[in-house]
């Protein structure tokens, strides 16, 4: 229920701030560590809008473990240093069996005694933290750094969803240090890779160095903007409790609220050990993130003491590194990808070779520096393996087998396209086309256009954009809207069905929302989440183009780039003209005030199942919106309907089990219709 903030007096607010605290923490822990929430996404907003809402009231009740802290704060000029209490050691490591004995007949012979466990753990590949709470409150983050001090990056760690900034449990320590790997799981990478793609940014290697890179940001705003998580492997500095095994630890950090290797498991003799090594190298791809290898520790506490550790790593543990799975093959030609932005990408197209699960047959070369310093020819032997688990790589070039009369790659002047100037500006690693009309551009700004988290424009795929602008039916994205069927009957297997559905689905996305279409203009640096923002600041069009730099800088987590890009781009008359010509075909150009009668849907939870008949999922979604709904992804205790069109999945099987009211496409089509 929304609480009334202005009648809410300072002494009722202490005791709200509290609770909602309180609330938000619980269902953050559910959420982001268990992957078990109890309510909606649009509940849990309503919860922190609420403690928003009453700490702008009574600004003095700001604490820094209140859940409002998590949205990053005013860039820092440098990272402070941290002094390790406890150092954090690095691990020797073992490639082999054959090191694994070597570790145990080590451990054994030191501690004169064959009776102990060891515990196996997947090693996150991420960076190492240590999180520092002083009575259960989150005071202090730090990076490993060189195991001796590391970066104070206290104001980034708040922004990281699963890491409490208040300690769960009755049994809270005076002091303890948690200490964990940041990491990012592959599906956020590759979104993450996607997005700074299309926004003309370098795409991250692999998710250790986008962990790394979102965590060392002095812009704590776009650190919160990265998915970012912290699997907890032990512990620093700790005062008040001890510990007799490490799997007492990691239960113990589980209670306080944190999330641990899903894999922890105690062996009690080598072989055991070795078994697991082998299981988990073979099933490695399995797992949402990245694991580069197991990490072998005696269990015993008081036995981890008396072996004690060197000056650089801990004589009780020890690190078996996954061998890189890589594959020799010929480089076939190399090819240039132009973007939306006008980037030209060099990419080595090569006999396909298996690699983690998948055929692969092209890697990206990224620029001119990196083909420079591969010194890749076409005809060329070379080691290709995926960069984390996830994306092709050139390793290296085998130069001992390279054929005679290769010639040295060098970046085109033109563009392989059009046939426009490519330019290389300083400062700059990207050539980019810089004609403005360059086909290949138009057609990547059209598909982007017209994806589904843009204006969902269904059934119009590349191959059909790729004939419209060949053709030259369209130019840019705006001309969709004056399509004829007449248009699109010219294009190769294109069907009257097809064609009506096609004109259909771009007429229904002109009801998108505001946001959708300030995603879908393709602005420099604008992703789904900026767009999001700039449409709840401005609510229009006409308001964002009028806005000032400093307006657009005065939104959390919008830098100086973004707000020239945005500046830059409602400068363009080219631009201004697309404008014109989609607000013409009426396209919504503004946020509309929900209306708050006739909303037959107002406060239902809707997930919808298999495939719709008469609607796209997105404009299905859409409609429960507008009509006071609220439309889920994923079934939870608080869904009220769950809507199944053809060959329903397993939401289906779960609603039913639940006991959630379960109608069909028709029903939904009566019950917001009126009939």
């Amino acid at each position: 229920m929304k609480i009334d903030i202005s009648a809410v007096s300072f002494e009722e607010a202490k005791d709200l701030v509290k609770k909602l605290r309180h609330t938000i923490q619980h269902h953050n822990y559910l959420y982001y560590t268990r992957n078990e929430p109890e309510i909606s996404d649009h509940e849990y907003d309503q919860i922190f809008q609420d403690l928003i809402a009453l700490e702008k009231k009574f600004p003095s009740l700001v604490t820094p473990d209140s859940p409002s802290q998590r949205v990053g704060a005013s860039p820092l000029k440098e990272f402070k240093t941290v002094q390790h209490k406890i150092p954090m050691l690095s691990l020797g490591n073992a490639f082999n069996n054959e090191d694994l004995i070597n570790f145990d007949k080590r451990i054994k012979k030191e501690l004169k005694t064959e009776i102990f466990q060891y515990v196996t753990e997947l090693k996150m590949d991420g960076l190492a933290v240590s999180i520092r709470y002083e009575n259960g409150v989150l005071i202090q983050g730090a990076t490993r750094g060189n195991g001796v001090s590391g970066e104070d990056v206290s104001l980034n760690v708040r922004t990281i969803k699963n890491i409490p900034l208040k300690l769960f449990g009755n049994t809270i320590p005076p002091v303890i240090e948690v200490r964990g790997e940041v990491i990012m799981y592959k599906k956020d990478f590759e979104e993450l890779n996607k997005e700074r793609e299309k926004n003309s940014e370098p795409p991250f290697a692999n998710p250790r160095n986008a962990a790394a890179g979102s965590l060392r940001q002095l812009d704590s705003r776009i650190t919160a903007q990265r998915k970012l998580q912290m699997i907890s492997y032990g512990i620093g500095e700790v005062e008040g409790i001890s510990f007799g095994t490490h799997l007492e630890i990691l239960e113990f950090l589980q209670k306080l609220g944190f999330k641990t290797s899903p894999e922890a498991a105690p062996c009690n003799e080598i072989n055991e050990v070795i078994e697991r090594c082998d299981y988990y190298k073979n099933h490695k791809n399995d797992y949402p993130f990245e694991a580069d290898g197991i990490v072998i520790k005696v269990n015993e506490i008081a036995l981890q003491k008396k072996l004690g550790a060197t000056s650089h790593e801990p004589r009780w543990a020890i690190a078996y590194k996954f061998p890189p799975e890589e594959a020799e093959t010929t480089v076939k030609n190399i090819i240039i990808q132009v973007g939306r932005t006008g980037i030209l990408t060099p990419v080595a197209v090569f006999d396909p070779v298996e690699l983690e699960g998948s055929i692969v047959s092209r890697a990206t070369l990224h620029n001119e520096d990196q083909v420079k310093r591969l010194d890749i020819r076409i005809n060329d032997n070379i080691v290709v393996r995926k960069a984390g688990s996830v994306i092709p790589e050139v390793v290296r070039v085998l130069r001992e087998k390279r054929p005679q009369n290769t010639q040295p790659f060098t970046m085109p002047d033109k563009c392989p396209i059009c046939d426009g100037p490519a330019v290389r500006f300083e400062g700059e690693s990207a050539t980019r086309c810089i004609n403005v009309s360059c086909p290949a551009q138009v057609k990547e700004r059209i598909a982007h256009f017209a994806s589904r988290n843009a204006m969902d424009i269904d059934a119009l795929g590349d191959k059909i954009i790729d004939q419209l602008v060949d053709k030259k039916i369209i130019s840019d994205y705006s001309d969709l809207y004056y399509l004829k069927k007449e248009d699109l009957l010219k294009l190769e297997r294109m069907g009257e069905i097809l064609a009506e559905k096609i004109l259909r689905n771009i007429q229904q996305s002109k009801n998108k929302n505001l946001s959708n279409l300030i995603y879908a203009l393709g602005i420099f640096q604008i992703g789904k989440y900026t767009a999001s923002l700039l449409a709840k600041t401005f609510k229009s069009i006409d308001a964002l183009k009028a806005a000032t730099e400093d307006e657009i800088l005065a939104i959390g987590g919008l830098g100086p780039i973004t707000a020239q890009s945005i500046k830059k781009f409602f400068a363009s008359n080219q631009n201004i003209e697309i404008l014109r010509k989609l607000k013409t075909v009426g396209i919504k150009m503004e946020e509309e005030e929900i209306k708050t009668q006739n909303l037959p849907l107002k406060g239902e939870k809707i997930v919808f199942t298999g495939t719709l008949k008469n609607f796209s999922r997105g404009e299905a979604q859409d409609i429960v919106k507008n009509l006071g709904g609220e439309a889920l992804e994923t079934i939870t205790k608080a869904t009220t309907i769950v809507i199944t069109g053809e060959n329903p999945g397993s939401k289906y099987k779960k609603a039913k089990a639940l006991g959630i009211k379960i109608i069909s496409e028709d029903e939904f089509k009566k019950l917001i219709t009126g009939g």
